[in-house]
């Protein structure tokens, strides 16, 4: 089994992989012994790999390394299991990457826009040859709320409901059909666009709003909140793999 440790900008995501399969994971917004703990309880565990959005991550992958033998830390340099056509891989979000190569994993041969809720929502496309082309950034769910309740004077903090109507009749009401709809009509046009352009388009829906998007939105949409976790794994089997080749 592997341990996966996807650091985002808000959390700490940590998932045990058997065979590509999560068997456990928390989300922590700080990783303390205790929560290890509990992970390695589940069976062996013999490698980790560590991604961070937010950068130092020293901490962290020592903590790993006192308990386990290899520990990998996901970097600009670390080489892929897919070709990469980012202009500034340098820049490029880990788990971002991660997804792509998730994505390929599960669907390979075919063309994936991974759509991915988090504080920000990423467009990424990974084509049939196995290649990431590149995406889109844009403000997530609750950035977006954020945005209004900070940058004006009177609205409200709101969040994401169930409603789906196109008419709010007060002003919380206005703001939540306003931001939902607003990245749903979003998120369909970027459907559209890439399935003009790209053959058997496959979408897959990834992040913490993954499963509230795909309910909405009128596609054949794969909803896989462990996509980064996938790509973490593959990455990981795919380094050990090339530490024994001759």
């Amino acid at each position: 089994m592997n341990l996966v440790v996807d650091i985002g900008n808000t959390l700490i995501k940590l998932g045990v992989m058997n065979r590509g399969e999560c068997v456990a994971e928390r989300s922590v917004e700080q990783l303390v012994p205790a929560t290890l703990d509990e992970l390695f309880a589940c069976g062996p565990i013999g490698a980790a790999i560590v991604s961070s959005t937010r950068g130092e991550v020293s901490q962290i992958v020592a903590m790993l390394r006192a308990r386990l033998g290899r520990v990998v830390e996901f970097t600009p340099a670390t080489r892929v299991p897919i070709d990469n056509a980012y202009l500034t891989p340098e820049t490029l979000g880990r788990d971002r990457l991660a997804a792509a190569v998730g994505a390929a994993t599960l669907f390979p041969g075919r063309n994936v826009l991974v759509v991915d809720f988090g504080t920000a929502v990423t467009f990424d496309l990974v084509t049939a040859d196995g290649t990431f082309r590149g995406g889109c950034i844009s403000p997530g769910l609750r950035t977006r709320f954020r945005a209004l309740h900070d940058y004006t004077a009177r609205l409200p903090m709101c969040g994401p409901t169930g409603c789906e109507g196109l008419v709010g009749r007060s002003t919380r009401e206005a703001v939540e059909l306003g931001v939902v709809n607003s990245l749903t009509f979003e998120i369909e046009g970027y459907i559209t666009r890439m399935g003009e352009k790209f053959d058997d388009l496959c979408v897959i829906f990834t992040g913490g709003d993954a499963k509230r998007f795909a309910k909405r939105i009128k596609n054949t949409i794969f909803a896989n909140r462990n996509l980064v976790f996938c790509g973490l794994d593959r990455i990981l089997e795919f380094h050990a793999s090339e530490e024994h080749l001759p």
